[in-house]
């Protein structure tokens, strides 16, 4: 039997596309192990897939700005490697897939260290910290776009990003059912987040009269964000967060407001829903969402507003023009190759295993 190391962590990004391909390794017959922080959402979700082991490794948050725990991080990396490669040597796996985040760099050097190859992923159009880190000691890196290709150093390879199959298997009916919606007006779906769409969440409110008049919307506002004076309001459904009941909720969705966080975007495309994206501002993050979106946007594939732009007019306006033109980015959506990652992902790992 085959073993495989997978590792990848510190937000949910950095697991749901292993989660994508763990049931196609397993009945290739592969025995799957993970390697991830204590405490940690890939602990969290990896301990609900059966036949999977788990195992815990010391991680240290590699910074680009100045923190007192820069000084003692390094040293939780290095013990990370020391644990990471005992882990390894014990497992004698055939190859490591590393999905990123901060976990996945003494994983990939312990790898290294017991001879193992490794093939990684980059969701993002340009590379995080870690996966810099880990691309010298990579046979290949599959990318989720393909403009990130050129940043692999003759390594990388256009794949797209592993999806899930259960959140292609919505059902219009279903979702217009569980949300208590019908069929005279269009779905408008608000995809935001957590904590960082408070943005989103309060335009979307502010603009609520104007976009109850032409849509129906299913606001995903995030945990700890409705506003329960507009329970009832009608158009209008809010839920914190969706689990299973998220492949019917795409399903009922005629358009989309979303953030640019690449597994959103990969599920956008491959289910082929119009979308209005509203990256993370640079000032919030490194800004790969900003370059996400316009990869997207070049493509043809989505409309895009940028987050100091969005006044609740110019989210209405950007909305009804997404719905008008709904039909030129079906077309550019139908026109793109890779859109769900899973059999060119394990191409790449199948190829590489010792």
């Amino acid at each position: 039997m085959k073993k495989i190391v997978m590792t990848g962590g510190g937000t949910g990004g950095h697991v749901t596309p292993n989660l994508a391909l763990i049931p196609r390794l397993q009945a290739d017959g592969w025995e799957v192990h993970y390697i991830g922080g204590a405490n940690s959402p890939e602990q969290e979700l990896i301990s609900r897939v059966p036949d999977v082991t788990f195992y815990t490794v010391a991680v240290g948050k590699l910074r680009r700005y100045f923190d007192p725990k820069n000084f003692s991080d390094p040293f939780r990396v290095i013990k990370g490697v020391a644990q990471a490669t005992g882990i390894i040597r014990r497992i004698r796996p055939n190859v490591v897939f590393s999905k990123g985040g901060f976990v996945s760099v003494p994983v990939v050097y312990g790898a290294k260290l017991n001879g193992v190859p490794v093939v990684t992923h980059e969701s993002d159009l340009t590379p995080g910290l870690a996966n810099k880190l880990c691309l010298p000691f990579a046979s290949a890196q599959c990318c989720t776009f393909p403009e990130a290709v050129k940043y692999a150093k003759g390594k990388g390879v256009y794949t797209g990003t592993p999806i899930r199959p259960e959140v292609l298997r919505g059902n219009r009916d279903a979702g217009l059912a569980r949300f208590g919606l019908h069929q005279n007006l269009p779905v408008l779906m608000v995809v935001g987040g957590s904590s960082g769409a408070q943005a989103i969440n309060e335009c979307v409110r502010a603009a609520l009269s104007d976009l109850c008049a032409s849509f129906q919307i299913l606001h995903l506002c995030g945990k700890g964000n409705l506003a329960h004076d507009l329970d009832g309001a009608p158009n209008y459904v809010q839920c914190e967060y969706l689990n299973e009941e998220m492949a019917d909720a795409y399903a009922c969705a005629d358009v989309l407001v979303s953030r640019a966080g690449s597994n959103a975007l990969c599920e956008i495309l491959a289910l082929r829903k119009p979308a209005l994206l509203i990256p993370y501002p640079a000032s919030a993050s490194r800004g790969d969402q900003i370059l996400n979106a316009k990869s997207f946007a070049d493509r043809g594939l989505s409309r895009v507003l940028d987050q100091a732009e969005m006044t609740p007019q110019t989210l209405v306006n950007d909305i009804i023009a997404l719905y008008r033109d709904r039909g030129e980015f079906y077309n550019a959506m139908a026109a793109e190759g890779a859109l769900n990652g899973v059999d060119a992902v394990l191409e790449q790992i199948y190829k590489y295993a010792k």
